[in-house]
């Protein structure tokens, strides 16, 4: 069996530029990396990142799920960066919050 290092979410999208401000705002930092034309990178552990690709044709087809320590906090959290959101709701023997990107990716956060 292959030993794998690195994990990384790659979300398409149809504009860099929105992708880069709304993702941003989502994971409380600014982008890392920009590897080669149309990739974004944000760095959130050693070996795990969350990447944007432009690619119109793919946009709006990704779904990433995200764990979080405490998803009240970071439903507060965005509220504050105005990134709206259903609110919080059972799902998996946790609970999640949904949450779709300016492309319609659907970005899952899990949480106690």
């Amino acid at each position: 069996m292959p030993m794998y290092s690195r994990m990384l979410a790659n979300i398409a999208v149809s504009d860099q530029d929105v992708a880069e401000d709304w993702y941003s705002r989502l994971l409380d930092r600014a982008v890392d990396a920009r590897p080669m034309a149309r990739l974004a990178e944000w760095h959130l552990a050693e070996s795990f990142a969350v990447q944007t690709w432009l690619d119109s044709q793919r946009a709006g087809h990704t779904t990433v799920v995200l764990e979080v320590s405490d998803l009240d906090a970071e439903m507060s959290r965005l509220d504050s960066v105005g990134i709206k959101h259903g609110g919080a709701q059972p799902g998996g023997g946790a609970r999640i919050l949904q949450i779709s990107d300016p492309d319609g990716n659907t970005i899952v956060l899990a949480g106690p």
